[in-house]
């Protein structure tokens, strides 16, 4: 579930590109009403398959990208009082990275710092998958603003990275971003200097941080915590980069293996169970960009040999991954 304040500004996006917002909500099961009031929980797989018709439907492929733009600290929530009075933005991470199920149950996001490089690398999982480029846009845009928010408009990072194609027309995106913008890249997020996250943020207030915490802390659901998600989050994230062992997932969650190990038994999973559904998932995306070739998929997928990952395919779907593509009619740059 998600806030329904991920949709903010859909009604005058929609209505802007000559749409009819209330007809495109029906069609996903949603309302006006709902989206109006920014608590209000929603289904994710509902919000991403509304900004997707939407964008088909308006022929608008930087949909979700223009409800980003006038985003605000403040459409977080009561959690925008925290953000805003953290430290640095580090500190404004790390909340989020703790209390975002409160925002967004579905949004995975993890900091990847190595040497002087910071890789914020940002995932969208729902359940069923659905298509995400509109949502996936969408976030990066508003990960984006809220780090300008804090280090002030001068902030440019190193690049914006997504790992769909390119629209047509990137003005949009080069006006939002103001940075290098790379598509059919092998993570979704922003890579900025590491230093940019130890910048101190020139109105955070010691006193009103304390005070927003105890305020977020007495929030339903505050504390709640689900194993089951975590795992799955990072497997998304840390899969393409070689590192979705059992062990670095349950070093990153501050737990011992056999932890991990009986946590998800409680949940009658194992995890190789989320490795392979989040393989599922990832391997449509990845097969319906031209951009890579199998043997690059196969080495996201954390598949050292191409032959493991053929055969992995075609106990899954039937056939094998060429085979797949000739009949989905992806002509790939092998």
């Amino acid at each position: 579930m998600v806030r329904a304040a991920a949709l903010t500004n859909y009604i005058e996006v929609a209505q802007h590109l000559g749409l009819n917002p209330q007809q495109m909500l029906r069609q996903v099961g949603l309302s006006q009403a709902l989206v109006e009031n920014p608590e209000q929980r929603i289904p994710t797989s509902a919000a991403a398959t509304l900004l997707e018709d939407s964008a088909r439907t308006s022929g608008c492929p930087t949909f979700g990208l223009r409800m980003a733009e006038s985003r605000q600290l403040s459409d977080f929530g009561v959690i925008s009082l925290l953000l805003s009075h953290q430290p640095t933005l580090r500190d404004a991470l790390e909340t989020i990275v703790q209390y975002r199920h409160l925002l967004n149950e579905s949004l995975a996001l993890f900091v990847d710092e190595v040497g002087k490089t910071v890789v914020l690398r940002e995932e969208i999982i729902t359940d069923p998958p659905v298509p995400i480029r509109q949502g996936m846009e969408l976030a990066i845009g508003v990960l984006f603003r809220m780090c300008s928010a804090l280090l002030g408009s001068g902030w440019r990072p190193l690049s914006v990275n997504f790992s769909h194609d390119a629209p047509p027309d990137l003005q949009l995106h080069r006006r939002v971003f103001g940075c290098k913008v790379e598509f059919g890249s092998e993570f979704n997020g922003i890579v900025c200097q590491a230093s940019d996250l130890d910048k101190a943020n020139p109105l955070a207030d010691p006193a009103m941080a304390r005070h927003a915490l105890r305020l977020v802390e007495t929030l339903p659901g505050a504390a709640k915590q689900s194993t089951l998600n975590d795992v799955r989050k990072a497997i998304y994230l840390l899969l393409p980069m070689g590192r979705a062992t059992i062990e670095q997932i349950a070093q990153s969650m501050g737990l011992n293996v056999r932890t991990l190990q009986r946590r998800l038994e409680d949940s009658q999973v194992t995890f190789s169970d989320l490795i392979n559904e989040v393989r599922r998932d990832l391997v449509l995306r990845y097969m319906e960009n031209p951009r890579y070739s199998l043997g690059r998929i196969a080495d996201l997928l954390g598949y050292s040999v191409p032959s493991s990952f053929t055969r992995w395919f075609t106990t899954q779907f039937g056939s094998s991954p060429a085979a797949w593509r000739r009949e989905h009619q992806v002509k790939a740059e092998e």
